[in-house]
């Protein structure tokens, strides 16, 4: 079992949690909560996996323009409109943080909109990629927290600005 702490504070950010080998799939679309919109979460509560892939910005144009990939894993299509010479829409790719922690939001309850408000934007939550929006109580940003109606509903812990600890083995 493992808990997080902040890398600045030292406050908790978990309760014990056991790691998973994989981060899990997410489930299709039909299964969203009908009040929130939300997508159930990618990881169940008590539970954590490493993401192995990039996640967030900053965001690189897409090799392939004619079959793009998710921007995030588990994530929409991005895409961004170029003015200028060249101009036209592009397909973007993360090539974020790799090795971030997902946890189920619930799990981090105590995690806070930053002062500023910050990488929150979305229409039914924030969408997760415009980088961390989610604060220790110290006020230091340690997560990037996705909810929004159309993406997947899950937090990532910075794998540099999160610390984590193994528990004692129980009975021992």
């Amino acid at each position: 079992m493992t808990v997080f702490l902040c890398s600045t504070c030292g406050t908790t950010i978990t309760p014990e949690l056991a790691e998973l080998a994989a981060v899990p799939d997410v489930g299709a679309n039909d299964d969203r909560d009908e009040e929130t919109r939300r997508a159930q979460s990618t990881v169940p509560r008590g539970h954590y996996a490493i993401d192995p892939e990039p996640w967030g910005p900053p965001y690189v144009v897409q090799d392939d323009q004619e079959d793009p990939k998710p921007a995030n894993p588990r994530g929409p299509v991005v895409s961004e409109v170029f003015m200028g010479s060249e101009g036209g829409e592009v397909f973007l790719i993360s090539a974020g943080t790799r090795h971030t922690v997902v946890v189920h939001p619930a799990d981090a309850a105590d995690l806070r909109i930053p002062p500023t408000g910050e990488n929150s934007r979305g229409c039914c939550g924030p969408t997760g990629d415009e980088g961390l929006n989610r604060a220790c109580t110290c006020g230091a940003p340690v997560a990037t927290l996705a909810a929004d109606c159309y993406g997947p509903y899950e937090l990532h812990l910075d794998p540099v600005r999160t610390t984590p600890r193994m528990s004692p083995a129980h009975g021992t």
